[in-house]
């Protein structure tokens, strides 16, 4: 049976895993990931497309500033954006989003059978822990850069308006805001959560490597001949 140390341990780094899983939950099902405002015009009118999406859908409306005004719109991502360079990056964002999801789940479920179990030198163990908590890390590091140069060098804001609001072919485009939503930041919380895991498996280790020296510290400063004896 593993030691209370080592269990409390473990169940913390069980505990700060399933909240980064239950994180990346919520970031994949919200659609507060980016609110941009795209202005534009055209020959009858200066114009602004405002947008607010997550990874799958999101809505959109448009005014123009004779007061013209158009009803807001309902889209989905993948589907609006066809087959342009902007879908295949979103996809990727999406599937390093999901594989961030599951590494995050098998970091729990290692750091729990660790909580019970002493599988020391083998892949279950700390090391497996640490592989999965590192490359949640990784997965959502990916994902926050990826969807920062889509959006911002991939142009998908303005990809979207053109094609959900079927922009004439004369209109310019003059500028575009971007504010990122909460969904977006949250990501960085998935990550804090999984080293906070990785921090509590490092505790375990250092203390059990304390403790390997201070049962070996007696040997070695035992006299020779009480060891010969």
């Amino acid at each position: 049976m593993p030691t209370t140390q080592k269990t409390l341990l473990f169940l913390g780094g069980f505990f700060t895993s399933l909240g980064s899983f239950v994180v990346i939950c919520s970031i994949l099902g919200t659609t507060q990931w980016v609110s941009s405002k795209v202005f534009f015009s055209d020959p009858a009118s200066n114009g602004t497309i405002t947008l607010s999406y997550g990874l799958f859908s999101g809505q959109s409306n448009q005014k123009f500033d004779n007061g013209l005004q158009e009803p807001t719109k309902y889209f989905n991502v993948l589907e609006l954006l066809s087959t342009s360079p902007a879908k295949t990056l979103h996809s990727l964002v999406i599937f390093f989003l999901v594989m961030a999801l599951v590494t995050a789940l098998l970091s729990a479920g290692f750091s729990l059978y660790n909580s019970i179990s002493n599988p020391y030198q083998t892949f279950m163990g700390a090391v497996g822990v640490y592989t999965w908590s590192g490359l949640s890390m990784t997965l959502a590091f990916l994902t926050l850069v990826l969807f920062v140069v889509n959006t911002q060098s991939s142009q998908l804001s303005e990809a979207l308006a053109w094609k959900l609001h079927q922009v004439s072919q004369g209109a310019t485009l003059r500028s575009t805001t971007h504010a990122y939503g909460f969904s977006f930041w949250l990501l960085l919380l998935a990550m804090a959560l999984a080293l906070g895991t990785v921090g509590f498996i490092f505790l375990y280790q250092k203390a059990r490597y304390q403790r390997k020296q201070e049962q070996r510290k007696p040997m070695e400063e035992a006299p020779r001949d009480g060891i010969l004896f």
